[in-house]
């Protein structure tokens, strides 16, 4: 019998943060099975919710602050600050999607520069080490923003600086890097990245990632020519060795990666750096079932998900794992590699999008007592056969025994 849950979800983009979606996924398992012990694990991937979920975690604390939003505009936000000096910088908490209008949504202008404001704001509060957890960004400027609140000066072949806004960066001629903070030389700073995120080439960000962010065609192919060229000068005028064009977790954050990498920063897997934090290998072999969820499952899922890498820890154990997305996508059959026994989406019926973010929490609950209630139906039929069925030859018992 089902009884320990371990609902360890994502956040759905616009819609839940992870806290809210594991409370959502806990309701509705409590339809079903009423006194069920739930342990809500809300994950984070380095996108949304990554300093408070790390800060929570830790018993460190959130610093809050004002700093340049994608757009250009000053906006509240925070960085946490854990117990052991470090600071978590989380990019979409200034540089995020969610911080882009619909109206204003154009990859080649958005902006870093707050997230170098929150790197240089941490340094102030005395951090020697950070991590930056990349992921859920409105921007594609290659990190330009942040080297350029960091001191760095991006000059134009007239010595201009340049303005914000990846698409700039294909006037871009010499990066002058003699007033960075030198307090970066001696900081220890490492960025949790999705590695399948490269910067450059066919499966560069800004052809992967643009279209999401409002680009067009013809702005993709121009962002992707101006990140080429952001590349070749980084190696240069930073003289850095490490591959920038498409070298693991490079293409992290619309390129944020890349340009933190050439200040030395190092770029780690996301998993890898946060949840070792949350102790969830343990706590997912505890339960007796593992449900986790995202706001799109589909063939991007393996590469780097929550989702995903929920299933191949769970699989560790051999614990069965459900997941439950706001929509299923092309190449969703894929994620069954990676450990997923079972998937569906929460959505009832076709609902426009503003309703469907709107009623997610709702939409959630309810699909989780409809999967919950199949499981339990065929976890009846699969002990009722097994009732009847021979314990030497498991084949059906005779009717009467003589």
């Amino acid at each position: 019998m089902l009884t320990r849950f371990a609902i360890a979800p994502s956040g759905f983009k616009e819609s839940l943060s992870a806290r809210s979606a594991a409370e959502a996924i806990a309701e509705g398992v409590r339809r079903v099975v009423p006194h069920a012990r739930t342990d809500l694990i809300p994950l984070v991937d380095g996108g949304e919710g990554t300093a408070s979920a790390l800060a929570a975690a830790d018993g460190g604390r959130l610093v809050a602050l004002t700093a340049t939003g994608p757009v250009g505009r000053r906006v509240g936000t925070h960085f946490a600050l854990l117990r052991d000096g470090t600071a978590v910088v989380e990019m979409a908490a200034v540089a995020g999607l969610a911080l882009v209008p619909r109206d204003l949504r154009d990859p080649g202008a958005t902006t870093t520069y707050g997230v170098g404001e929150l790197i240089r704001a941490a340094l102030d509060a005395g951090a020697r080490r950070i991590l930056v957890g990349c992921g859920d960004s409105g921007t594609s400027d290659g990190g330009a923003g942040a080297l350029q609140a960091l001191g760095a000066r991006l000059l134009d072949a007239g010595g201009r600086e340049l303005p914000h806004g990846g698409r700039e960066l294909t006037r871009l001629s010499r990066i002058d890097v003699r007033g960075l903070d030198p307090r970066l030389a001696h900081t220890d700073i490492r960025v949790a990245c999705n590695p399948f995120n490269v910067l450059c080439g066919e499966r560069g960000v800004a052809r992967v990632f643009g279209p999401q962010k409002g680009a067009s065609a013809a702005q993709v192919e121009q962002l992707a020519a101006a990140l080429d060229h952001w590349a070749h000068l980084l190696t240069r005028d930073l003289r850095v060795t490490a591959d920038l064009f498409e070298g693991p977790g490079t293409g992290a954050s619309g390129g944020l990666g890349a340009g933190l990498a050439a200040l030395g920063a190092r770029l780690l897997p996301r998993f890898d750096v946060l949840l070792g934090r949350l102790d969830l290998d343990a706590r997912l072999a505890r339960a007796d079932l593992v449900v986790t969820a995202e706001g799109a499952l589909d063939h991007q899922t393996p590469r780097g998900k929550i989702p995903a890498e929920v299933a191949r820890r769970a699989k560790r154990s051999g614990r069965p794992v459900l997941v439950l997305a706001g929509t299923i996508g092309r190449g969703a059959h894929h994620v069954r590699a990676a450990g997923v026994d079972a998937y569906s989406s929460i959505l009832p019926a076709p609902v426009s999008l503003t309703e469907a973010l709107g009623r997610g929490g709702e939409f959630l609950t309810d699909a989780t007592e409809r999967a919950l209630r199949m499981i339990v139906l065929g976890s009846r039929l699969g002990a009722g056969q097994a009732a009847t069925a021979s314990p030497v030859s498991g084949t059906q018992r005779p009717s009467s025994v003589r």
